[in-house]
């Protein structure tokens, strides 16, 4: 257990590297604008040494991964907790090798905060070493998780260019239908962006308060006059906005006065945990939204047009043509690991290639939609704001495809969720 302390320490310190570095990329972003001297220097040096932390970072992160490797006894891609260390992980892999080639110094500044968050989420879930499942006990597994991460790494520095690229050309100032629906999409985004940020610190939140409510469920009696299931218990950690369908409140933490749940889930919101998936989406919303506002009123203008002010001198076809060229890279390892590698897997562990499970339905729709946007690209043409809308869509699909399918989809993928 001594390598697997000495992990959990080393992705602590590539965590607080990661922050470090992109506060450097920030200084680098907002001083250029008001560097009496020399900018271009003044960006530069702040960029280069930024760089350098992050890379130090991700040396840190390697660290960790091969000593949880060791110690654990198997490769740390098995559960919710070490598949999104790893993707952050590879995210910073990916950003590296973008960066090396572009050298472009503010990418950082908009990557770095992707690894950042999706480590933080992965942090949410539980952090021990897990025995692994008999279908997880496949080196076919281990290839096929690693190049689907490898993959979507990628795909998030093409976001990441993307909306750099959204942030730089949607003109705030336009007063124009187009114009507005745009200024209006892009926010929507940004909001969502910070629903995931709010989620997050809300659970650390309580979590450091050591919140919690607990409620009983009987389930209704099933028909032919079989009796029902046995009485199932579910926990809280956030307060419960909204309780479990025919549930009774055990014990409730007291928060803002309110000790009874506000809403009870509908009755088509089956399953006991279904209450508290929908009381995690209500307070990511919350969270998201009072983070929203409260950074608007900082900024007093949209955030949209505040971030594209700071982007200002930035070319934004060098942009464009970055988050191209991650995402062309990206696809093809997606491909062998989303769809080839996991076919094989499955085949291994469950007896067929395709089984329409929701977990394989979502990479399919996720290899589909890039699939489009390479052939819109390079066929018809689709560059500039185009291109970058997709490729900040592509990003949520594949988003949604890791957390919503493994946390909120029952499927023989649902074990990475626990």
């Amino acid at each position: 257990m001594q390598l697997v302390d000495f992990s959990s320490r080393a992705l602590l310190i590539a965590f607080i590297l990661y922050c470090v570095s992109f506060l450097g990329y920030v200084v680098a972003l907002t001083g250029r604008r008001w560097s009496n001297r020399d900018p271009e220097k003044h960006l530069h040096r702040w960029s280069r040494l930024a760089f350098i932390v992050s890379v130090i970072g991700f040396l840190s992160q390697v660290a960790y991964f091969i000593t949880r490797w060791i110690g654990g006894g198997h490769v740390p891609t098995s559960n919710m907790f070490e598949f999104m260390t790893f993707l952050g992980m590879m995210i910073m892999a990916a950003f590296i090798v973008i960066y090396l080639i572009y050298k472009q110094p503010l990418l950082g500044a908009f990557a770095m905060p992707v690894s950042i968050i999706i480590l933080a989420y992965a942090s949410v879930f539980p952090t021990e070493v897990q025995p692994l499942i008999p279908a997880l006990k496949s080196y076919w597994l281990y290839i096929h998780v690693t190049t689907a991460a490898t993959g979507e790494a990628f795909f998030a520095v093409g976001f990441a260019a993307g909306l750099m690229y959204l942030l730089r050309t949607v003109n705030y100032k336009a007063q124009e239908g187009s114009a507005r629906k745009e200024q209006w999409k892009l926010e929507l985004v940004l909001l969502v962006i910070l629903m995931v940020i709010g989620f997050t610190v809300s659970v650390f939140g309580f979590k450091g308060m050591n919140y919690q409510a607990e409620f009983t469920q009987q389930p209704s009696m099933a028909g032919n006059g079989a009796q029902p299931a046995m009485q199932g218990t579910v926990e809280y950690t956030l307060p419960p906005i909204v309780k479990p369908y025919n549930s009774q409140l055990v014990q409730m933490d007291t928060f803002l006065g309110m000790s009874q749940p506000l809403f009870e889930a509908p009755f088509w919101m089956k399953g006991i945990n279904a209450g508290r998936k929908l009381n995690t989406v209500i307070w990511s919303a919350l969270s998201g939204i009072v983070l929203y506002l409260l950074l608007r009123l900082a900024v007093r203008q949209p955030l949209g047009a505040f971030a594209g002010r700071v982007l200002e001198g930035i070319d934004p076809e060098d942009l464009d043509e970055i988050s191209y060229r991650a995402i062309a890279i990206g696809f093809p390892i997606f491909t062998l690991g989303a769809l080839i590698f996991a076919m094989i897997w499955a085949q291994e562990a469950w007896g067929r290639f395709w089984g329409f499970d929701p977990k394989e339905t979502w990479a399919l729709i996720t290899w589909l939609f890039y699939t489009v946007y390479l052939h819109l690209r390079l066929s018809r043409g689709w560059q500039g704001k185009k291109s970058s809308w997709l490729s900040v869509v592509g990003f949520i699909v594949v988003m949604f495809t890791l957390v919503g399918v493994n946390l909120v989809i029952a499927g023989l993928h649902s074990y990475a969720g626990v």
